[in-house]
């Protein structure tokens, strides 16, 4: 099985399953004299972490990093950076009545044609537990852009059809503070009541919810990102669609800019030193940064594994009725842990663009 990894210049590869023995990431390319400990891996794995209330999954992993190598008295050496995370709360046996049934919504199916096997057990590395590992990688990204005045967050901006209120204008701390302060990392504080309350009943009807997962970065230089095909919005989509459950993506405006004019959606230049009086584009123009803030948007559908009865085959194409066990443990709505995973994610993407931009002139 080929494309574990991302990234360029800081490039990581993810390894583990869902109800193996652990699960983990290899960091290359991250620059020496960075100081880097386990409580900042932790700290960024405790917001993906399970288990934390009534509105996420009841798995209980406690998701502690260990890092095996890379740093020498609490500084990056520029050697790989080995970081495994062990799984605490697997239980495979829940899964032994369903798996040979071709789970609806779930990658079975496509795994056994290309592969001829699949890990039946939660889904092995077709299983949203590897973005823990793009999380503990995400946290040194950001401890890098951090360190060169970049900060970015990601936030819970829709659920079903409740739809939030973010204020974009906020300082992007401020906004993170409020976000990972709320119990589904909703920034809008009457919102995320609805949909607390939305996904509770969900999830007593034995259903689940979609959601959509906004993003904002500010402090980033102009130039990041490289023509043709390496434009920052296109690694950017890699990077969110890349994640499991995603549906959608876009980037400023996004969708929006269809029923605009082109003299509304131009951003114009103004007068003195090149500046931009509005950002529908997102902070990128020709695939490139403006240095004013990215954000954009990910959809995510709603949960596959849900309660109710649904119809399917087995592995021998015969008709079967497909019944999750009792005791099988689900996300209601996969949108709320997605946050620091899509947080994550444009972290990866800003730090291998930025150090990238360090060799694009003299």
């Amino acid at each position: 099985m080929a494309a574990n990894s991302f990234g360029t210049l800081f490039r990581i590869t993810t390894w583990g399953e869902s109800h193996g023995k652990g699960i983990g990431v290899v960091i290359d390319g991250c620059p020496a004299g960075l100081n880097l400990s386990e409580d900042d891996i932790n700290k960024a794995l405790s917001l993906r972490a399970p288990g934390k209330n009534k509105y996420t999954t009841t798995r209980k992993e406690p998701d502690v990093g260990e890092i095996y190598s890379g740093i020498f008295e609490g500084i990056t050496t520029g050697a790989p950076i080995s970081i495994i995370i062990h799984n605490q709360d697997a239980d495979p046996s829940k899964y032994d009545p369903i798996k040979d049934l071709m789970r609806p919504g779930h990658a079975n199916y496509t795994y056994l044609e290309k592969y001829g096997q699949f890990d039946y057990r939660g889904g092995g590395r077709a299983s949203a537990r590897e973005t823990a590992c793009r999380v503990a990688a995400g946290a040194v990204a950001q401890k890098i852009l951090g360190h060169y005045g970049i900060e970015l967050t990601a936030y819970l901006s829709q659920v079903g059809s409740i739809v939030a209120s973010i204020d974009l204008g906020l300082e992007v701390e401020t906004l993170r503070k409020r976000v990972y302060g709320d119990p589904v990392f909703c920034s809008d504080e009457l919102t995320s009541l609805d949909m607390r309350a939305a996904i509770t009943r969900v999830t007593k009807e034995g259903d689940s919810l979609g959601g959509v997962v906004g993003f904002l970065a500010s402090g980033l230089p102009a130039g990041l990102g490289d023509p043709v095909y390496e434009k920052i919005e296109a690694k950017v989509a890699s990077a969110m669609l890349s994640i499991p459950a995603s549906k959608g993506f876009e980037i400023g405006v996004g969708f929006e800019a269809v029923s605009m004019f082109g003299s509304t959606h131009n951003d114009a230049f103004q007068e003195g030193e090149p500046s931009i009086r509005t950002n529908h584009a997102g902070g990128m123009l020709g695939g490139i940064s403006t240095g004013l803030p990215i954000f954009g948007r990910v959809a995510f559908k709603p949960t596959s594994s849900i309660r109710k009865r649904q119809d399917t085959i087995d592995t021998s194409g015969k008709h079967a009725e497909f019944i999750l066990p009792k005791g099988s443990r689900h996300d209601p709505c996969v949108a709320i842990r997605a946050v620091p995973v899509v947080e994550a994610m444009l972290a990866l993407v800003l730090v291998d663009c930025f150090l990238m931009n360090k060799s694009s002139k003299l």
